[in-house]
């Protein structure tokens, strides 16, 4: 991943919005539609991408607001 890319997980008590560089949550949520809106959100006003992952940590799905998917890349 990006260490610029915000990411939805799952945590303990909550869903958290955390930025892949820093490791730290930027805010907590306690659903996962209301989590994934703030995530596109900070993603869109910074021009980067937004990963949404679920409870096993997986990829669900991603947006890109600026820099070309590395998935896309890989296919």
């Amino acid at each position: 991943m990006h260490k610029n890319d915000f990411n939805t997980v799952m945590k303990a008590g909550g869903i958290w919005i955390v930025t892949e560089g820093s490791g730290r949550s930027t805010s907590k949520h306690t659903s996962q539609d209301e989590a994934w809106k703030e995530t596109r959100r900070l993603a869109r006003g910074a021009g980067i991408e937004a990963i949404l992952k679920g409870k096993d940590g997986k990829v669900l799905t991603r947006n890109n607001y600026g820099h070309v998917s590395r998935m896309s890349k890989e296919q």
